[in-house]
């Protein structure tokens, strides 16, 4: 058996290498040596540093030598087999007839596949487990119809308590104007009037704000029939940008007011200058990003 694990490493070279390792080690130990003690045993300064120059190129040498003899010795000692926790399946790799027999290396490339199943099947439990995904194979088996599924207390709101929560947001911004139309059933679509400035489009689904726009304060937001538009193009980054900010689907009424009262510091939108550049203007746009936490102005390009 010692023969056949001379085959793959070489005993001889690898002492060897042991003993080219540690005189390596000890010359790039005199290297740092002769760099600490510098320039000493000599009267005159051009002495000492021909005495220095040459004593550390003699140390830099010998480096480069042991450096060397342990690369070739490297190369002689082989590469050695794999070796993995096995147990005694180890002793696999010992068989002389491997390229008849590859059962060593066919267990080895199983044992990676294993490893590498298991750490995926475990990222995906924990994904799985985030998403509370709850199903007994009994309530799957048993019972052929499916129970129907609970509707969310906040996604069924009636109506009036929705009139309510918006009458109060208009009473607490005096500047602004909120008119609510159902033009489409029970959903209410407001049309917020913010001073001289500006008019936004919110269509809400029950007390969520689903979808907002933007609009110029002399820009025409009714169709033809008198009907609110909300299909005309418009910039309405910023205020999709709060939209998915000001999330809290347990209380739908705070998302609204603090919607609103963003929205609610656009009133100084001419006014205000960049707490950046300090600007009104920065090409022939005015301060148009608000901070979601503190409401101050910036610009696009400065807020980032």
């Amino acid at each position: 058996m010692a023969d056949v694990i001379n085959v793959s490493v070489n005993l001889e070279a690898f002492s060897q290498a042991i003993s080219a390792i540690q005189a390596l080690r000890s010359s790039v130990s005199r290297v740092f040596d002769c760099l600490k003690d510098g320039m000493r045993n000599k009267e005159t300064l051009e002495g000492r540093e021909k005495a220095f120059i040459a004593h550390f190129q003699d140390n830099l040498h010998s480096v480069n030598r042991d450096l060397n003899e342990l690369e070739r010795l490297s190369n002689l000692v082989g590469k050695p087999s794999e070796n993995h926790p096995l147990h005694n399946s180890g002793l696999l790799s010992l068989d002389p007839v491997q390229d008849k027999t590859p059962l060593y290396s066919q267990l080895l490339q199983a044992y990676k596949w294993s490893n590498k199943l298991q750490y995926h099947a475990g990222l995906a439990s924990g994904l799985l487990n985030q998403q509370s995904l709850k199903r007994s194979a009994n309530q799957m088996g048993v019972s052929a119809k499916r129970r129907p599924k609970a509707q969310p207390t906040t996604l069924v709101l009636p109506p009036q308590y929705v009139d309510d929560v918006i009458s109060r947001i208009d009473r607490m911004f005096p500047e602004m104007s909120i008119h609510l139309s159902r033009p489409n059933g029970t959903s209410a679509m407001l049309l917020v009037t913010l001073g001289k400035v500006l008019k936004v489009i919110v269509v809400m689904r029950s007390l969520f704000i689903d979808r907002t726009i933007v609009k110029g304060y002399n820009e025409n937001v009714y169709t033809e029939d008198g009907k609110v538009s909300i299909l005309d193009p418009c910039v309405t980054d910023h205020a999709t940008t709060a939209l998915l900010h000001y999330q809290l689907p347990q209380m739908p009424d705070v998302v609204v007011r603090s919607f609103m009262t963003w929205l609610r510091s656009y009133i100084k939108l001419f006014q205000a200058p960049c707490q950046r550049c300090g600007k009104f203007l920065q090409d022939g746009l005015p301060p148009t990003w608000r901070d979601f936490r503190t409401l101050e102005a910036f610009h696009d390009t400065c807020r980032q």
